[in-house]
């Protein structure tokens, strides 16, 4: 209250992001550095006070096939279970 900064109304509060990708998360992650998930983790959830944030990646969607994807449905319907 008596600080300059900002003040995180949200401490206490965690999340998880679930991102899709074009190409193999750890190419994501080596070449780009996850540019799109640090500046949500770091610039908005972070800022608020939202922590621990976690992340869940799927791809590679473009060269996925049914089975593939069907597991990925699964494996974030089995995440959101978690919220209950």
């Amino acid at each position: 209250k008596d600080s300059v900064w900002w003040d995180k109304l949200l401490i206490g509060k965690t999340v998880r992001i679930m991102t899709t990708l074009d190409q193999p998360g750890f190419y994501y992650w080596l070449v780009y550095g996850k540019p799109s998930v640090n500046q949500l983790k770091k610039a908005v959830l972070e800022f608020c006070g939202i922590k621990p944030v976690k992340v869940s990646y799927f791809g590679s969607i473009k060269t996925s096939n049914a089975e593939q994807r069907k597991k990925w449905l699964e494996k974030a319907f089995r995440l959101g279970q978690k919220l209950a």
